[in-house]
């Protein structure tokens, strides 16, 4: 014990001596999450963009009520040029063109981009719908209500914020087994550290324990700029996050101690784990969420350590899910690292 303490107390100094640790673990993350908490702090439902040819009486003649509704959702340019309109359209400048002749409304739209189309085409037929209805003087027969699952409290934050901290404890945990590792095997302090009366597990483990550390303070970090400058609400059992990135980073640093022990310069153990760690944020949802991925994807997202971090922590802070929900990752996340852990033992070199 008094070996491992010793350990721990020589890497944990070493380790924030090391400015560049500082901007990698810590302020190169953050710089995203504040990046994104900025761009997205004021989004809201986008309008589609129309392009009025001529008079339109369905618009024209909206009620005040509908008018309103009408103008939240579209932004209308009138314009008597058919030819200009279309072309526009086709261009992709804006969503879609609307003319009338007749009691026919047609809607010009781009089959380029067939989100935009749809949205378009759905939206304005209920508005044509809706005065169908009113001519006929018939009420419907049925009505549809639509509401959010989640309450307006919900803010984009509520989900960037989650999937950038468990890519950043990810990050940590790797590099911070890949590259010390290989730098003492490089520069023959493993072979100096071998002669001492020392075990393997009480060096891996005191890295462990520095590792676990710096994830705490990244969770603290992330989570008091999100509160304090984007109004990020922690709801549920968010505690159990806690353990959740304790298990992440066990995981995460068995991967590490791979790319350490395969690599034979420092500079091949960073870019083994950027090799593996950028790509796993992308197919994780650490960026870019996953619910309008196709379904192979979002598959692929739930077998990756990084995935399952992802959700446990959504489940945790931000959807109000009781402790529960953070067990199934946790439970993932430590058999991913008893595997890896193995292999990682087996790779393992006291020198090249």
């Amino acid at each position: 014990m008094t070996s491992f303490w010793a350990l721990t107390r020589a890497q944990w100094f070493g380790f924030w001596r090391d400015k560049q640790n500082w901007f990698w673990l810590l302020a190169f993350p953050l710089m995203f999450l504040v990046l994104f908490g900025f761009l997205f702090r004021d989004a809201g439902a986008s309008k589609s963009s129309l392009t009025q040819i001529g008079s339109v009486a369905i618009i024209d003649q909206l009620p005040a009520e509908a008018k309103a509704q009408f103008d939240n959702l579209f932004e209308v340019t009138k314009t008597d040029d058919a030819a200009a309109a279309l072309e526009e359209v086709r261009k992709g400048d804006v969503d879609g063109a609307v003319e009338q002749k007749g009691n026919e409304v047609i809607l010009h739209y781009s089959q380029a981009d067939q989100v935009k189309a749809a949205t378009v085409r759905g939206t304005l037929g209920a508005f044509v719908d809706g005065a169908n209805v009113a001519m006929s003087g018939q009420p419907p027969t049925f009505t549809l209500k639509a509401e959010a699952a989640e309450d307006d409290s919900l803010k984009p934050i509520q989900f960037i914020a989650p999937g950038l901290l468990g890519w950043a404890v990810a990050m940590g945990a790797t590099f911070n087994a890949a590259m010390p590792f290989v730098t003492w095997r490089t520069n023959k302090l493993l072979r100096r550290l071998r002669l001492a009366p020392m075990r393997t597990e009480s060096l891996v483990s005191s890295r462990l324990l520095v590792s676990i550390a710096v994830a705490m303070i990244q969770m603290g970090v992330f989570l008091a700029v999100g509160v304090g400058l984007f109004d990020l609400k922690l709801t549920g059992s968010w505690w159990m996050a806690i353990p959740l990135l304790l298990c992440a980073t066990i995981a995460f640093m068995a991967i590490g101690l791979i790319a350490g022990a395969i690599s034979k310069t420092a500079e091949a153990a960073s870019g083994i784990a950027n090799v593996i760690i950028l790509p796993m944020a992308f197919l994780s949802g650490s960026f870019i969420p996953l619910d309008q991925a196709p379904s192979w994807l979002q598959t692929i997202a739930k077998f990756l350590p990084l995935g399952q971090l992802n959700e446990g922590l959504l489940d945790s802070l931000v959807r109000g899910e009781g402790p529960g929900a953070a067990l199934m990752p946790m439970v993932y996340l430590l058999g991913f690292a008893v595997v890896f852990g193995l292999i990682a033992a087996r790779l393992f070199r006291w020198e090249d």
